[in-house]
């Protein structure tokens, strides 16, 4: 049947889970652009041969059909694993799981570095020179201020408005989220919930 393979290329990927991503499956994608050639070249036989028989413009339209079918299927897949390796990107950072790394071809590990570099090189020119981190909260924040607790002796901790805080170990805490963020990355504190 026309477009077999490439329509098993989109179910394949609609069946996995949207968190992972099944292995690349090159073979499907090869018998789907032979397929596309095969059409290809059929058509171009019949347009050759149309000026002798009207009959072939039915054929010629229905391969064409089929052909396009199969592109638009093996771009969806393409673009739907990219779409996947994009969130990945910013839901686990910079590096990839060795089990998901073993399901890339080669272009998507590329594709997936390069990626990589410019949202890293982006995030770096924003926050005057300094970086800021866009993947620390991927959603906006129910509160302004969160209760913390201090997990560890930390010391004198400044606010931007000037305030002092005394940071002691088992302390609690009523702070402003984006000034505690990399406090509670490091470990110094923790988010009270």
């Amino acid at each position: 049947m026309l477009g077999d393979k490439a329509f098993s290329l989109i179910q394949e990927l609609d069946r996995s889970q949207h968190g992972t991503l099944p292995p690349f499956n090159e073979d499907a994608v090869r018998q789907a652009l032979e397929e596309i050639d095969s059409l290809f070249q059929q058509n171009v036989a019949d347009i050759n041969h149309l000026a002798e028989d009207d009959a072939l413009v039915a054929g010629i339209h229905l391969r064409h059909a089929a052909l396009e079918r199969n592109k638009r299927c093996l771009l969806a897949y393409l673009y739907n694993r990219l779409e996947r390796l994009r969130t990945m990107r910013w839901q686990l950072g910079s590096v990839l799981p060795s089990d998901v790394r073993t399901n890339l071809c080669e272009p998507e590990l590329e594709w997936f570095a390069q990626y990589s570099s410019t949202v890293a090189r982006y995030m770096r020119s924003l926050g005057d020179g300094q970086g800021l981190d866009l993947t620390v909260d991927l959603k906006p924040p129910k509160n302004l201020y969160i209760e913390v607790r201090c997990l560890q002796d930390y010391g004198e901790f400044e606010l931007e408005e000037g305030e002092v805080v005394l940071l002691s170990k088992d302390s609690t805490h009523f702070l402003p989220m984006e000034h505690c963020q990399h406090l509670i990355r490091q470990g110094v504190l923790q988010h009270v919930k």
